[in-house]
């Protein structure tokens, strides 16, 4: 069984991490979603919040494609999530030159802990490579619409978080 780890912060999940979900599980038999704990951040959501949002919004990919999704929140080093969920793969998702540059030096480092890891890169579709977790938090916190950048069920959580509901 081919398992594969997309490791990310989700907070919240967007259009841009849920294209890359649908097109990775077309490489994997199994996709761990990795919800950093990550406390340097602040996320706007709890762990459980992002939890449960990610588990909400695939759930339906989980029935269309028959590749199981689990989430599975973590807080020690990316390579040792991945032998923690027998991942051989770990996915990134990349919109700008930007992002490579900070995913190779990953990458390196990465390889020097388990080069029996390997990571894949998928490139976001044009319509979802500007969106991002932080910019939609902002649009959201100034009364923008961000119903291009994530569904209506993780834009209500977020409208009812912020408050404007």
């Amino acid at each position: 069984m081919r398992i594969g780890l997309y490791p990310g912060t989700f907070d919240p999940i967007t259009l841009g991490h849920m294209d890359i979900i649908r097109r990775a599980t077309t490489l994997v038999d199994k996709l761990v979603i990795g919800v950093a704990i990550n406390r340097d951040k602040g996320p706007l959501f709890s762990l459980e919040e992002r939890v449960e949002l990610l588990e909400a919004e695939c759930a339906s990919l989980t029935r269309a494609t028959g590749v199981e999704i689990v989430a599975h929140p973590f807080e020690n080093l990316l390579i040792d999530c991945a032998r923690d969920v027998g991942a051989q793969i770990i996915v990134r998702g990349l919109r700008a030159v930007a992002d490579f540059e900070y995913e190779y030096q990953m990458v390196g480092m990465n390889r020097q802990l388990d080069n029996s890891i390997e990571t894949v890169f998928l490139m976001a579709e044009a319509e979802h490579q500007a969106i991002a977790s932080k910019l939609v938090k902002e649009i959201a916190r100034l009364d923008g619409d961000v119903s291009k950048f994530v569904t209506p069920r993780v834009k209500a959580a977020l409208l009812k978080r912020l408050g404007k509901t």
